[in-house]
Order: structure tokens, then sequence, then C-alpha cells
């Protein structure tokens, strides 16, 4: 009895345990312990990333024989020596169907008719082999579904939605383990010919149009896994350095670095613009929305007959119908800003009845309520959204971005560098230690040199140098290098450009660079000036990033260098 008790705590133990709030099991933890769940039932929940329908061969029917019918007491029914040829030889049914064949066609229409409630033949059995993921990692499981568990037909569509239960099974070839269902719980079927996800790469610009469904692209699946894990790593180095997590408001009246172009907040012009809108639809025989979705529509048609690789003709036809209804878009929405223009300019709101009794914007920096809080509480830090209204063209630049921003007490410059430079090698080998797969996939697919760039940050330091230093060492090579000429002239006072950035950690030292002691003109008002003219400000310059990553004391963390652009892209 100990003993058995014995087996049955290891079992226990071994299994992998479902979610909390769940009965299903996370594909995740069961792939990483695929050997241990091996003859283990549990509940899956995902959706189908590919599938294929695999057909039985039915085994050959048995024919029973003259002794058979004979014991069993002549109970058995009637065969005729025709209809057992007929139903066993083909070529000599199909000799007797020409000439009459004993009646057996004509006997056969009248069993129909006088017993129309027989039963159809059913369809062939056949087996769902279907790809599962649910978002946990990259990798997907396979399930095995019989068509007598469910129908195949519903199961196959990529995207379809399914909660299954079974056993796990070990697999053969590039799968460790599947799952034979034995239950299928749950269906959520889609419409395939709109779900735009298929086995082919779809553009990053593409799914734009369908935000819905951009999580469940790998790419953007990973991306968002590996900013998860990074955020939780910065929680937990910050509290790990006795730092205290503050919340600063996201809506403000001040302008926190001086000369941002901020959001406004407001409430009546949207009410009084909306109004007007409304005015100007009314007013108009076509509507810009019918027709802008009708282009929306005729978009779809387009990316459709690509993916199925139809005929040339019929997507020459859509693209061309799809211009035109681009082009009457345009044509509405630009005589529409004429009439708003019109309909606006003697427009007066009473801000009297604003929300706000005063002029609010979304905020650009936390860090003048945090310098309160570092007084009062030491060593404090906020990790939160921020807005910028600067129109730029480069695609590192977001109106909506989430910084982390620090402040010390009692603390010096040489500090708060020290401090970047940990923080930022904490997440190089965070990530590399939590995220391997994510990893890997981002290797294999964006980067294949981001996992040796994150082993170099960690082991090696950044190249330290003043402001005025940088700007001796890029003006230097530009004389020098025939291929590199900077067009601007590097005067004190001059704001380092993503060009410049990139030319020193990418080409010149080819390692991290942390910029310090910049001119007052460079830096916003509020950085301390020191006794030779400069203020103490920091950039630290990543390579790949071209950008900085910490700045004026940890003030930005951008994204991590290896996926700042995968996950840019996806910023609305």
């Amino acid at each position: 009895m100990a003993a058995a008790a014995t087996t049955t705590t290891a079992q226990d133990t071994s299994s992998v345990p479902p979610l909390a709030y769940s009965g299903r099991v996370q594909l995740k933890e069961l792939l990483d312990r695929s050997e241990a769940a091996v003859g283990q039932r549990v509940v899956v929940g995902g959706w189908v990333k590919s599938a294929k329908e695999v057909e039985k061969t039915a085994p050959p029917p048995s024919i029973a024989t003259t002794d058979d019918t004979a014991r069993e007491g002549g109970k058995g029914k009637d065969v005729s020596c025709v209809e057992i040829l007929q139903s066993r030889i083909p070529l000599i049914r199909s000799i007797l169907d020409v000439f009459g064949g004993g009646g057996y066609g004509q006997r056969k229409k009248r069993e129909n008719v006088t017993a129309p409630n027989d039963k159809v033949l059913p369809p062939k059995a056949s087996t769902a082999y279907l790809l599962l993921t649910d978002g946990s990692c990259a990798p997907s499981l396979q399930v095995v579904v019989d068509s007598s568990v469910a129908t195949p037909s519903r199961l196959v569509p990529t995207g379809t939605c399914l909660l299954v239960e079974g056993q796990l099974e070990r697999a053969e070839g590039k799968h460790a383990i599947e799952l034979i269902a034995e239950k299928v719980l749950h269906i959520g079927t889609v419409d395939f010919d709109k779900y735009p996800l298929s086995k082919k790469r779809i553009p990053l610009d593409t799914l734009r149009d369908y935000s819905q469904f951009r999580p469940r692209t790998t790419t953007v699946a990973t991306v968002m896994r590996i900013r998860s894990s990074l955020s939780f790593a910065t929680h937990t180095f910050f509290n790990e350095h006795a730092f205290i997590d503050v919340q600063v408001p996201i809506i403000t009246s001040t302008d926190s670095e001086g000369f941002s172009n901020m959001f406004r907040v407001n409430t009546l012009e949207q009410k009084a613009e909306k109004e007007k809108l409304e005015t100007v639809y009314e007013t108009e025989g076509v509507s810009l929305e019918h027709v802008k979705a009708a282009a929306k529509e005729k978009s779809n048609i387009v990316e459709h007959l690509e993916r199925t690789e139809s005929n040339r003709e019929a997507l020459a036809a859509a693209v061309q119908d799809l211009r035109k209804t681009n082009e009457l878009a345009s044509q509405l929405e630009a005589r529409e800003k004429r009439k708003l223009g019109a309909s606006f300019k003697d427009d007066k709101v009473d801000s009297s009845k604003e929300f706000f009794p005063f002029q609010t914007y979304l905020t650009v920096s936390g860090r003048l309520h945090l310098e309160s809080y570092a007084c009062a509480l030491g060593n404090v830090y906020s990790f939160g959204p921020r807005f910028l209204a600067d129109k730029t063209n480069s695609a590192k630049h977001a109106a909506e971005m989430w910084m982390i921003e620090v402040e010390m007490a009692f603390s010096q410059l040489k500090d708060s560098m020290i401090c970047a430079n940990d923080f930022f090698k904490y997440l190089c080998n965070w990530v590399l230690v939590h995220c391997s797969e994510e990893m890997t996939f981002v290797a294999k697919r964006i980067d294949n040199t981001c996992m040796n760039r994150l082993r170099q940050i960690i082991s090696g330091s950044p190249e330290m140098m003043t402001y005025h230093k940088a700007i001796d060492v890029l003006r230097k090579s530009s004389s020098q290098a025939e291929d590199k000429k900077f067009e601007t002239n590097f005067e004190s006072g001059f704001v380092l450009t993503s060009e410049h950035l990139s030319y020193l950690t990418d080409m010149i030292y080819q390692k991290p660079v942390m910029i310090y002691n910049y001119p007052k003109e460079a830096k916003p008002f509020y950085a301390r000036q020191n006794d030779d003219g400069t203020v103490a400000a920091f950039d630290l310059v990543v390579p790949k990033v071209w950008s900085e990553v910490c700045v004026d004391r940890l003030a930005q963390l951008c994204a991590l260098f290896f996926c700042v652009e995968v996950f840019r892209n996806f910023c609305s």
C-alpha cells in the first residue's frame, strides 16, 4: 500500500497541471515537459494554425459463406448467387445491369421507394491532423482527431478555435508528443474566405487592416511575449534594488519637457465637430463611410485573389476596381474637408462647458511628479505610457510609447550611468534566459545576429565619452572617410541625430556608447548644470537601435534593440 501511494504521488508530481482559473493546460508547459506528459489526459484550447485531413483505407469486407449461413441456423438473409456476384465483382455487376441482371436494379429501386427512411451510407472515415497553438509559445501541438469524434471539415479551416480533451502520446517525426482527441468540447468556426491568415507570410503593413488578427501571427505574438517578459524584468530589477514604483498622471496641465508638442484633451470641440460631420453627410448623396467600406471590401477581394493565385484577368479587374473606388473616396474626403473648413470658420466653443476648467494634455513625461516623490521616498521609478505629438517620418518615434523614468536621491551622474548600464545588461540576460524559444524565432526570422549581440553586451562594457569627445570623433571620421561625409557642421549645442549615433555604435566602436555632459542647449531646462557649463545628462546608445535607450538618468527605455523595429511597426 505504501509503495502504491508513493508511485501515485510521483506520477502526480510529474504531470502537467492545468491553469489556475481554467481546466485547460497551457501548451508552453506541456511542450516543455513533453516526456513527463506522455500518457496524461489533458484539456487543451487554442486555434488551428494549419491542418490536413487524411482518409482512412477501409479494410476489405468479409464474405459470408454457405457454412456461415448454416451455422446461423438458417436465420441469415437469403442471398442469391446473382446478388453475390453483383456486390463483389464490379465487372459482372455491370454486365448484369446491361442484360437485366435478374432485376437487381429494379428491385433496389423498388426497395428505396418502399423504404424511404433507410439510413444513408456514412461518410468515409478519415483523420484530421491539426497544429494547435494557444499563444503561450512559438511551437504548436499536433492534435489527432478521428472522424468518429468530430466532423473533420469543421476542424481543418485555419483559425478555427477548439477546446479538445484527450490523451498525450509519443509522436513520430518532428513532433515529440501529440494529443489523441477523445472529445471536442468546443468548436469556434471561422469564415475561411474572409480569414486573412494562411500558411504564406503576410507583410506587416497588410496586417494593419486586420488589427484583430495581428496577435495570431507568430511575429507579433513573439514580440508581445518578449515585451511582457521585459516588463516583468523591469519591475523585478528595481524591486531588487529598493526602488518604489510610482504611478504618475496621464492627463496633466504641465509640460514636463518645456518644449514638447502635446496632445490636448477636450470634449466640446469633439462634440461640435461630430455635429458638423453629421450635417455634411446628410447633405451629400454619397456617404464617405460607405465608399471607404466598399474600398475595404474590395481590398480584401484583391488580397484573397493574390493569396489563392487566381487568374491574372480577375486579379487585374479587381485591382482596377479598387483603384477607382479609392479615387472616389479621396475626392469625397477632399470635398468634405473644404466644407468643414468653411463650416468651422466662424464657429466658437463655449469653454465654460468644458470638462476641465483649464487646458489639459496627455503627459509627455512624469519626471516633475517623480522629483517630488524622490524627495520624500528616495529612489523611485515609473513605467507607463507617454505621448508626443511630433509628426515625423521616422519609424523610431511613435505618438504613444512606454517609458521608464527613474529618480534617485543623493546620487551623482556617475551613479545614474552605472544604474542604467546594469539595468540594460539585466534585461539582456533576462531575455536570453527566460525567452529562449522566442529568441530562436527572432534569430531565424528577424535578425540572426541578435543573440550574439546580446552576449557581447552582457560580457562587455559601453564606451564612455563626453559630448565634445563624440563630436571630435565624428568630425575626424567625416574628414578621413571618403565614403562618409556628414552634411551638418559640428558646433557646440548641436543635437546628435540617429545617423551620428548609429555611426558611433555600429561603425566605429561596434558596441554600446554612453555619452554624457551635454551642452545646456542640447538638453531640457531641468538638467543640472555642471561647473564647466555643461549639464549632467547622458545617453546610452546601443547598436542597431540608432537612438537613445537611456536618456537623462535612465529616462527612456525604447524597446530592446533586436525587436525595436518590429514592435514599432505595430504602433497605430
